[in-house]
């Protein structure tokens, strides 16, 4: 009972964790948001209270102050590369992504058509086999078989014209028109 209670315990503290991966910041109206994204642009560094893996809210660069001319960073402005590297990244196309979809779907269409190759070499195939099977049966010779004990037997002409309708379902299949 004592380890039934612990397991429960120690989910009830693991879930806990997910919930501290988040920003905390004071929007305009001074209420708090929770949110597992950065905050937008325009919400004061000030006002940033907390950020995922408990680090103190870092400075964020809204724009670099310059001198009275206007041609130099002032000393002591925060550097623009940490609101690069917080700022969530824009939703974009992969280029790679599209190569490996692009690369795929080429080499689909490869296989599918070797496969069509190998289908319409394997109908030419029997269609021929079908035709010489019809012609040899037509012929009006005498034709024999060998039975399962090894055995010689002349076809009689139910087997014949059985043979022929099965060599014309298939030239109906397989060959061209």
């Amino acid at each position: 009972m004592k380890l039934h209670r612990l397991l429960v315990l120690a989910c009830a503290c693991s879930w806990a964790l997910g919930a501290s991966a988040q920003w905390q910041w004071l929007d305009k109206d001074g209420r708090k948001v929770f949110s597992d994204r950065p905050p937008p642009a325009d919400v004061p560094a000030k006002s940033i209270l907390k950020q995922p893996g408990g680090a103190p809210p870092l400075p964020r660069a809204q724009a670099v102050p310059s001198d009275a001319a206007g041609s130099a960073p002032v000393a002591g402005a925060p550097a623009a590369s940490a609101s690069v590297a917080s700022a969530p990244r824009l939703p974009g196309t992969d280029k790679e992504l599209e190569q490996r979809k692009a690369q795929a779907e080429a080499a689909d269409a490869a296989r599918k058509k070797a496969d069509e190759d190998r289908q319409a070499k394997a109908r030419a195939d029997n269609c021929q086999r079908a035709r010489q099977q019809k012609a040899t049966m037509t012929s009006g010779q005498l034709l024999s078989t060998v039975n399962a004990k090894g055995e010689r037997s002349f076809m009689d002409e139910a087997t014949r014209n059985a043979e022929v309708s099965r060599a014309d379902a298939v030239i109906a299949s397989d060959c061209p028109r």
